[in-house]
């Protein structure tokens, strides 16, 4: 067991030796920084900070007030993301948080809670001070440049690396790994972060590296916070130092606030003891409020407002059932609100439909969808969705010509929860306490976006038998009878959107994610059976890749070249799309059921890099999603449509589609109207529908936006056509005319 006396005398001796030799740091002055000041006017708290051990305890020797050690010159860039979340050993017992109409019991995004749910004995909020967001480690708002270290291990474990929930590349090499990891394990070590304006610090939140291979965290550290990166000063309980209690593993986030509020300009995490056998090694958020700066170049340069008039904050399953309510309730002549099915917990999945006659499918209209949430905790989906809902309506009631449209032309499906069990339990955590798995999984521990059935591999053995055509068709793949078998475990949640999904005639589908930024399209399953990425483009590759295009180009950061990738991949080189499997290998997405199964081509849109950020960035990403939601749904009408009949005009349901040159057919709907996505050009179009012979015509697909009207009228088969007067005698053979005739003579 680890002496304590000797983990605190070893940096004494350290200074004392420092100071025998003549070696100094920085200026040997006396602190004088009259703007470097503690926040007086609440007690300092006190009590167990999880696991009977002092929330934070003194140094016996301490440090002295002051330490001058020069900043570290070494600045490195890029991030990555993974980890999973709780609070490990941080906070004590306290209150909850209600909501306005005081029924329920809520943490208010970024109201960052104790293991228990509670606040109490978070100086920040539990005594009424101001509650304070993350500056931003986490969501890149602090670059690379800001953060700086005493001293890094790699290049690949340098400063950059040190944010709140960064992932590790697969390989963890010398680019891409989990954490910031010092040069040295001995107390000396520390973390900077440069906030570039005076800001009041309330809080730290660490988490060990991210890897699978090593086991590196530190379980105390103290903090300084400085004016000039200079003079620093170790915050304080009394008269001495603060030893906060931090990690006990790798992944667990641990939040430990600042007895008192400090102002400055830079922070520092110096760590203090460490896991006995690791390295020094951290991701690291800090919670601060920026001071009143109106000349602050940095603020003004990377400010982000918004005019939209919405509800900016983040909604628990009620909250948001309340407020599809009173979308509906505001414009309740173009929505209507349904459910498709119950979670595992029980919780209804809510979908709002939004179009000019809500209820039914109208002939000639196609049905588009968005899906968010199916991970509970990437939670960004589900904001932008209800975001969505509420500008849809607000600029309807205006009259915004673009709005009306669309709803006019389109029955839009938006549905912000697939997996609401998940989702209610990082909300009660925050983003920043619920790591970067909690609430992934459904109730039963199953991620809905990969239940699916794999029909690639039914189609794909049915190619390289050449059974294509003859006995397997290229769309609408049966689901298998393994995938409804006792052993095989499917979500509930799956079944529903399975059979909403075979209900109605989607054309077009999104569904958001988070943690990254980039758009997928399929196929996400590796044709090769070992290869973990490989290119798989599916028949429609050059149509997927538009509709890809034409969310990421309209997105303000995802193809900036300029800007720092989230974690691993620079995203933005391929213009913030990627075919999924080329990522990495996933069967049963439902971008590829979607495909094979139902004629709607379905894509993923990775929205944000922080899965689920501050209340307070909500607009900025409403900003950056808000066009490329609204583009994204108008390629709804980009190709062909049309309407199939027959001699009496009668639509014919379920006729198959054919394009001369892509191998992948879709099918009429009920009423015999139909949609195929296509990129401009001239299309051989052949229509077949059984007991009617085919038929042909070329259709031109033009730049304009607009599908091009391209109907066809079938004929009845001879074959058909005798069927259907056998069926209307019973199935009896026709006598020839003169054995009627002399049959009704001889009855005469």
């Amino acid at each position: 067991m680890r002496n304590h006396h000797t983990v605190v005398l070893f940096p004494s001796l350290l200074r004392l030796l420092e100071v025998l030799l003549g070696v100094t740091y920085g200026r040997a002055v006396e602190y004088r920084d009259y703007r470097l000041q503690e926040l007086r006017g609440t007690e300092p708290l006190h009590g167990n900070w999880g696991h009977g051990k002092p929330w934070f305890y003194t140094d016996i020797l301490g440090d002295p007030q002051e330490d001058r050690s020069p900043r570290n010159t070494n600045r490195e860039p890029r991030a990555t993301k993974e980890t999973a979340r709780q609070l490990g050993k941080s906070a004590a017992n306290s209150k909850s948080v209600k909501n306005g109409n005081k029924k329920k019991d809520r943490n208010e995004k970024g109201s960052l809670k104790s293991p228990n749910g509670s606040n109490e004995g978070f100086g920040y909020y539990g005594f009424g001070i101001e509650e304070c967001p993350p500056l931003g480690l986490e969501n890149l708002k602090i670059d690379d440049f800001q953060l700086h270290a005493s001293s890094i291990k790699r290049y690949g474990l340098g400063a950059h690396r040190g944010r709140l929930n960064i992932q590790a590349g697969l390989l963890e090499d010398d680019f891409f790994d989990g954490g910031w990891c010092a040069g040295r394990n001995d107390p000396l070590q520390w973390f900077e972060v440069d906030a570039r304006r005076l800001t009041k610090f309330t809080g730290v939140i660490t988490q060990g590296r991210n890897s699978l291979w090593s086991s590196d965290w530190v379980t105390s550290y103290k903090v300084r916070v400085s004016n000039d990166s200079h003079t620093w000063t170790t915050i304080k309980n009394g008269t001495r130092d603060v030893v906060f209690s931090a990690n006990s593993e790798k992944e667990l986030p641990v939040l430990n606030s600042l007895p008192t509020p400090v102002i400055g300009r830079y922070i520092r995490v110096s760590p203090h003891s460490w896991y006995p056998r690791g390295c020094i090694c951290m991701r690291v958020e800090i919670l601060g409020c920026p001071m009143p700066d109106p000349n602050n170049y940095y603020h003004r340069r990377n400010e982000i407002t918004t005019t939209d008039k919405l509800d900016f904050k983040h909604h628990g399953y009620k909250e948001m059932r309340q407020l599809m309510k009173t979308v509906n309730e505001m414009c309740p002549d173009i929505t209507r609100i349904y459910n498709i099915g119950k979670s595992y917990n029980g919780l209804k999945l809510y979908a709002i439909e939004i179009t000019d006659n809500p209820g039914q499918h109208e002939q000639g209209e196609p049905e588009f969808r968005y899906t968010a949430g199916s991970h509970g905790n990437e939670v960004l989906g589900r904001e932008l969705l209800l975001l969505l809902m509420q500008f849809m309506c607000q600029e309807y009631l205006v009259g915004n010509l673009r709005v009306r449209h669309l709803v006019e032309e389109t029955r839009i499906h938006l549905l912000p929860s697939v997996n609401p069990d998940g989702y209610e339990k990082v909300f009660e955590l925050g983003s920043e306490l619920g790591g970067w798995s909690l609430g992934r999984w459904t109730q039963d521990g199953l991620d809905i976006h990969h239940n699916f059935p794999d029909l690639n591999s039914v189609l794909w053995e049915a190619e390289s038998r050449k059974w294509v055509s003859r006995k397997v068709l290229n769309h609408h793949l049966p689901i298998p009878e393994w995938y409804y078998s006792k052993n095989h475990t499917v979500a509930v949640e799956t079944r529903a959107l399975i059979s909403w999904m075979e209900k109605i005639p989607f054309v077009l589908g999104g569904n958001l994610q988070g943690g990254e930024l980039v758009v997928t399209f399929p196929y996400d399953k590796a044709r090769s059976q070992w290869k973990v990425q490989e290119q798989s483009p599916t028949a429609d590759d050059p149509v997927f890749r538009w509709l890809a295009f034409s969310y990421a180009s309209t997105h303000r950061l995802m193809t900036d070249a300029g800007r720092r990738v989230c974690h691993t991949e620079d995203f933005a080189k391929e213009e913030g799309t990627i075919n999924g499997a080329s990522w990495h290998t996933a069967p049963g997405s439902m971008n590829d059921f979607s495909y094979l199964h139902t004629d709607c081509f379905e894509l993923s849109m990775y929205v944000g890099c922080d899965k689920f950020p501050h209340e307070s960035e909500l607009a900025a990403e409403w900003e950056n999603n808000r066009e490329s939601l609204l583009v994204f749904m108008e390629q709804v009408h980009r190709g062909i449509k049309g309407v199939v009949r027959d001699m009496q005009g009668r639509g014919i349901a379920n006729g198959t589609i054919s394009v001369e040159g892509i191998n992948h057919d879709i099918h009429t709907a009920a009423d015999g109207d139909y949609w195929r996505l296509l990129n401009p050009g001239e299309y051989r179009v052949t229509v077949r529908a059984q007991g009617y012979n085919p038929a042909s015509k070329v259709c031109e697909v033009g730049y304009d936006m607009g599908a091009t009207q391209c109907d066809f009228v079938l004929s009845r088969t001879n074959l058909s056509r005798i069927k259907e007067i056998m069926e209307k005698f019973g199935k009896r053979p026709i006598k020839p005319l003169q054995q009627q005739v002399r049959h009704r003579q001889t009855q005469t």
